[in-house]
């Protein structure tokens, strides 16, 4: 691992502060950058130099990684910033974003004489700070290469997934499986409370049955069964319901364009932007069970 290199980071967020602190404990020099007062306090402490604007962290940089919102903020970042690249930087972007931006974001650097994979995480902000993401990953196997001893500090399984874009492809993916598993889960849930049967007697058996998934073991959206899931914090985040909301929509749009008839993926994503635009975008994705909760009837 060549600790030897400097890190620009770009976007020290919830999840952008904490991947870029590992990066800092583990011996590389990490030069960070958010407009955030908050954000670049939160990165002093965390031990990394705060650079002044984008551009002056990157032009003393190897690598440059990105973790920001959306697709058209990173393309706005790399017109600023691949001109003042060192030549043959490797470009690093951890955001989720659509797959047509991942690629045009990934021929830009490459147009500047840079190199570029996408890198999508997955595991929330108790993933980033623990090291604990998964990533996946889109781009040559040669870049790739350069990439994961960096990926490794920050999480615990590193995916190759195929060419530039396929990454975020993989992330898409995932989260609508993600997605439309936490409605079934809290559905199953509402639905069990209304027949009396109590929270922890469903989660022991779904758990060790054929409704098990990480959605239930690891997410569970009500408070008892998991002791350390949101559900059990008034909902705090985790991965809040804006986030899921925002994948969601990624992946609509991606089924749409491709033509795959996906019920399930499309009225998730109708369901959490419905949750959102009423309120729930700072909760935990798992919140989605109160939402289902106070619109069932009593029943007869």
């Amino acid at each position: 691992m060549n600790t030897h290199l400097t890190v620009a980071f770009l976007g020290l967020g919830h999840m952008g502060g904490p991947m870029a602190a590992n990066l800092g404990r583990a011996g590389y020099a990490v030069l960070g950058y958010d407009p955030a007062i908050v954000a670049q306090q939160q990165a002093t402490e965390d031990g990394l130099t705060v650079s002044d604007s984008a551009i002056s962290a990157v032009a003393k940089a190897d690598v440059v990684i990105t973790m920001l919102p959306n697709g058209k903020l990173v393309r706005d970042t790399y017109r600023e910033v691949l001109a003042v690249a060192k030549p043959n930087s490797l470009f690093i972007d951890c955001s989720t974003i659509d797959v047509a931006d991942a690629r045009e974001v990934a021929s830009m650097a490459q147009s500047a004489g840079h190199r570029a994979i996408d890198a999508p995480v997955s595991g929330g902000v108790a993933g980033a700070a623990a090291g604990t993401l998964a990533f996946m990953v889109g781009g040559s196997e040669v870049d790739f290469g350069s990439a994961k001893p960096l990926l490794d500090v920050m999480g615990r399984k590193v995916v190759h997934c195929g060419g530039s874009g396929v990454g975020q492809a993989a992330k898409i993916c995932n989260n609508m499986i993600l997605g439309v598993s936490m409605i079934a889960i809290s559905e199953a849930f509402v639905l069990g409370e209304k027949l009396g049967l109590t929270n922890q007697a469903l989660f022991d058996v779904a758990s060790n049955a054929s409704g098990q998934c990480w959605a239930l073991t690891s997410n569970c959206p009500v408070p008892g069964p998991v002791p350390t899931t949101p559900a059990n914090n008034d909902y705090q985040p985790g991965f809040a319901v804006a986030l899921m909301e925002k994948d969601l929509t990624l992946a609509a749009n991606a089924l749409r364009d491709n033509g795959v008839e996906a019920d399930l993926g499309l009225r998730a994503s109708e369901i959490y932007r419905r949750f959102n635009t009423e309120g729930g975008g700072g909760l935990d994705f798992s919140a989605i069970v109160k939402d289902i909760r106070s619109r069932s009837t009593e029943g007869e």
